[in-house]
């Protein structure tokens, strides 16, 4: 069974997968697979940039979002004309010619990624380029993933990606419609900082900064780096952490520092 498979640590959100996508799909027919895509409107695959936290430690993550070609896709149990179908290899496809406009799929879609063409009347999304996959052996992957210069985003088989799939997760899965896009490295709340030495007036490079979960106990430890910067990354949501400060003798303690967003504590001066 084919998947999508996402690697957001190398996705640097130079858009040529949305940008790939128009140019397969505007103004070109490609029935029995997918009716023209409209010049605006509609991203079959869309970069989402998402900024995180606080000038001046802020983080932007680039995520490329599409269809999830579900394995229990609702949008097949909600069209009343069968319109809806999944192929042998896993991608589920919109008979333009079948939908009758009723737009029940676009509602039942916990993902948000099926569109509505109201000057055809259909209901549309990504299909995978199945046409180029059926009708060019050139062809193995969709023009999103042909044109990713880095490589974030992939197409194949799930069992050539089972390492891939080991490390990755997916998309509100609290759905349960078992998506086969995978993501790597989606974005955790994180925590940072600048330490510095208020008589000296120097930051304080090397610190050894202790960041404690006080409902598991967890610790996490990071050093100060040659900006007097620390990073805390990967924290889990909405939890209450106290940060221990510790260099030459001297400490500092940040308390109730709670991951309910990103976190930039700005800059701490130590203890004298």
């Amino acid at each position: 069974m084919k998947a999508f498979y996402v690697d957001l640590s190398v996705c640097n959100g130079c858009y040529c997968c949305q940008i790939a996508c128009k140019d397969e799909h505007v103004a070109n027919d490609w029935t029995p697979y997918a009716k023209p895509q409209p010049d605006t409107g509609q991203f079959w695959i869309g970069m989402t940039e998402l900024v995180r936290g606080q000038v001046p430690k802020v983080k932007v993550t680039y995520i490329p979002k599409l269809c999830h070609h579900c394995d229990d896709a609702p949008c097949m149990d909600a069209c009343a004309v069968d319109a809806i179908y999944k192929r042998d290899d896993g991608l589920v496809i919109i008979d333009p010619v079948k939908c009758t406009g009723c737009q029940l799929c676009e509602d039942a879609c916990p993902h948000d990624e099926i569109f509505f063409n109201e000057n055809l009347n259909i209901a549309q999304k990504c299909t995978g380029c199945a046409h180029l996959l059926d009708n060019d052996e050139e062809w193995e992957a969709p023009r999103c993933v042909d044109q990713c210069p880095t490589d974030a985003l992939r197409f194949g088989e799930e069992a050539d990606f089972k390492d891939f799939i080991a490390e990755s997760e997916r998309i509100n899965p609290e759905a349960g419609t078992k998506s086969r896009v995978y993501y790597k490295h989606l974005p955790r709340k994180f925590v940072g900082g600048t330490l510095y030495d208020p008589v000296e007036k120097e930051v304080i490079i090397g610190a050894k900064c202790i960041l404690k979960d006080n409902e598991s106990g967890e610790s996490f430890t990071a050093d100060t780096d040659n900006f007097g910067d620390f990073w805390f990354r990967g924290l889990k949501d909405d939890r209450t952490f106290t940060l221990t400060l510790e260099k030459n003798g001297k400490t500092h303690t940040v308390n109730h520092i709670v991951t309910d967003r990103d976190l930039s504590l700005g800059d701490i001066p130590m203890n004298l």
